[in-house]
């Protein structure tokens, strides 16, 4: 290529640019529409384990018919104070220690679901 065909060439590409850049875009559609659906799921595993402690001691002495003697404690010697007769006696000890445990297991699922449309025109 010569001198002036390459200027030639060069002038009309910058031609062509300018006028590309200058055009206006005009979108061939009128109305649109987008949808979105979206769905999560979270699981929750959960352990739960409580220990209840007593750290003295409790001493129950309950009934009918029972003579109690002056100190009731563990160990003291109970009589009927009518022989023959009805009678009922409970005794109960709980010393220091784990007195109850309980244990609890649980799982939780959650599902969110979203859906979502637009709509847009020109």
């Amino acid at each position: 290529m010569r001198l002036k065909e390459k200027l030639a060439a060069v002038f009309l590409l910058l031609v062509v640019h300018g006028v590309a850049a200058k055009s206006a875009v005009t979108p061939s559609f009128t109305t649109g529409t987008v949808t979105s659906h979206t769905e999560s799921t979270q699981t929750i595993n959960e352990n739960i384990i409580q220990t209840d402690l007593q750290t003295g001691y409790t001493y129950t002495v309950t009934g009918t018919n029972i003579t109690m003697p002056a100190n009731p404690q563990l160990g003291a010697t109970y009589t009927q104070t009518l022989p023959g007769a009805a009678t009922q006696f409970s005794e109960t000890y709980f010393g220091p220690g784990v007195s109850r445990v309980t244990e609890i297991e649980r799982t939780t699922t959650t599902t969110s679901v979203t859906d979502s449309l637009s709509v847009f025109t020109q």
